[in-house]
């Protein structure tokens, strides 16, 4: 097994030669075939680095609002996520009847939900919030349900034996049990959360990354474009690793056991 300092030095070779890979390909639309739609198809990596240098502040501005209402809606939504699973564990009942609308609940479009949202709740950044939960329970709620439904029935018995409460045996043995369950739907949701909460944007916000994503792309300013693109990804690639941590922080033990 590979030590923290080598996974270090493999990521980072890894970077940088996808980093000259990019690079080269655009020098080979732009230089060698002389593609007139290179800039637009792919760029090269070094401008869009000074483009984000140049527009730092009006970026970070708007993936600033964009990513704090998907953390919101992505915080919501993992609450209810969990609320729901915790329901349909303790009532078969319930998981029966409330398992296929969760699954149906799914099937409609976000692109085709946020606007229904945003005539109802009539404030942009409240659908940010609402669309980041919608698409953030159903991962948290079936992953968090598998764990629960997965622990083993001896170890239930077990507890029953010494006269434990069912409130006891969720909180010591069935919640615990299913941690990796409930962090995977996490890790599932947190960037879809945040690319819901950029569609949003687009359907007319006055600010957020995905504003500023589709003025640029209308305006023909690809620089900004291409680097709205690349803080776009970086916000979903932060959304992840904050689950991570917050992973290991809930899960010493697997650390331990690692």
């Amino acid at each position: 097994m590979l030590s923290k300092k080598e996974k270090y030095k493999v990521n980072l070779v890894w970077t940088i030669g996808v980093f000259l890979v990019w690079e080269l390909i655009a020098f080979f639309l732009d230089k060698v075939i002389n593609d007139p739609m290179a800039d637009a198809k792919l760029p090269y990596p070094h401008s869009i680095i000074v483009s984000i240098t140049q527009n730092f502040t009006d970026l970070i501005s708007a993936a600033g609002l964009t990513f704090s209402r998907a953390v919101l809606g992505f915080a919501l939504g993992a609450l209810i996520g969990f609320v729901l699973a915790i329901i349909m564990s303790l009532s078969k009942i319930a998981e029966k009847i409330a398992l296929p609308y969760l699954i149906v609940s799914q099937m409609i479009p976000v692109l085709g939900l946020a606007p229904i949202i945003f005539t109802l709740v009539k404030d942009m950044n409240t659908s940010r919030i609402v669309i980041a939960a919608y698409i953030t329970f159903f991962p948290v709620s079936v992953n968090m349900l598998s764990g629960l439904n997965s622990v083993e029935s001896d170890k239930k018995e077990l507890l029953y034996s010494y006269a434990a409460k069912k409130k006891s045996i969720y909180y010591k043995l069935m919640i615990p049990y299913s941690l990796p369950y409930l962090f995977a739907g996490l890790k599932i949701a947190a960037p879809m959360a945040i690319t819901a909460s950029i569609l949003v944007d687009m359907l007319g916000s006055s600010g957020g990354i995905g504003v500023k994503l589709l003025y640029s792309l209308y305006s023909g300013t690809k620089d900004v474009f291409w680097a709205s693109v690349v803080t776009s990804a970086l916000m979903g690639i932060m959304g992840y690793f904050v689950v991570i941590f917050f992973e290991k922080i809930c899960m010493p033990w697997r650390k331990q056991t690692t």
